[in-house]
């Protein structure tokens, strides 16, 4: 079983500032390059949901959806993505990984604006829609409104949902790409911007496509 974890305090660039892409170049090769079995730079655990400062409705959508108790990453997880930071996180399948950003994401939103908050990006339909179902269950208390932007679906019906307004979009990269293009998904009000499989994502060369043209404003998360 093994976990990497890596946070870097957001904001380290200065102000106003443009993503500095190199750096992120730089730290993400440090990260997915390592050898140790376990790392990490946050020493935090927390062993309750109920400890973590989470959102009350935010709460009844965990225990509802089935957790119990957090799992190893969600211990150490969630509480940095509240928090701002940026972060970097390894687990295998089935520890909960979604999960964990999942929560972090839906307890930094603002719910009083109805426009997109949160980007999640994945390499798959399947899994785009996996990480919607997931959102949309621990959020069903908050009323958040979440929406898969993935390949195989109608284009007029993403653009007709993405300007009712939404509060998190997850998708594929073509797909998403295809929106910002056509305007009918906005960067402007994005905050926070997950990579699930990342080294898979990074790898693909979507960073020119998607990072560098739309988000160089934004905090990533990972």
């Amino acid at each position: 079983y093994q976990i990497n974890f890596s946070p870097v305090m957001a904001g380290s660039a200065p102000e106003g500032t443009q993503f500095d892409a190199r750096q992120f170049d730089q730290k993400l090769n440090e990260v997915l390059e390592g050898q140790d079995e376990f790392f990490t730079s946050y020493d935090e655990v927390h062993d309750s949901f109920d400890v973590m400062g989470l959102q009350e409705n935010l709460l009844r959508g965990i225990y509802a959806y089935g957790f119990e108790k957090p799992s190893a990453i969600q211990q150490r997880g969630i509480v940095p993505f509240c928090k701002g930071l940026d972060v970097i996180q390894q687990a295998q399948s089935g520890t909960g990984k979604t999960a964990t950003f999942c929560s972090g994401v839906l307890q930094q939103l603002d719910f009083a604006i109805v426009q997109c908050q949160a980007l999640v990006l994945a390499p798959t339909r399947e899994l785009a829609q996996q990480i919607e179902k997931v959102m949309r269950a621990l959020g069903d208390y908050l009323g958040v409104k979440v929406h898969a932007c993935v390949g195989g679906t109608s284009v007029r019906e993403d653009q007709r949902i993405l300007q009712a307004g939404v509060h998190v979009v997850v998708g594929t990269p073509g797909r998403v790409f295809d929106m910002l293009k056509r305007q009918s998904l906005r960067a402007d009000n994005i905050k926070m911007f997950v990579l699930d499989e990342a080294d898979e994502m990074l790898s693909r060369g979507f960073k020119d496509q998607v990072c560098y043209t739309y988000l160089n404003h934004i905090v990533l998360l990972f």
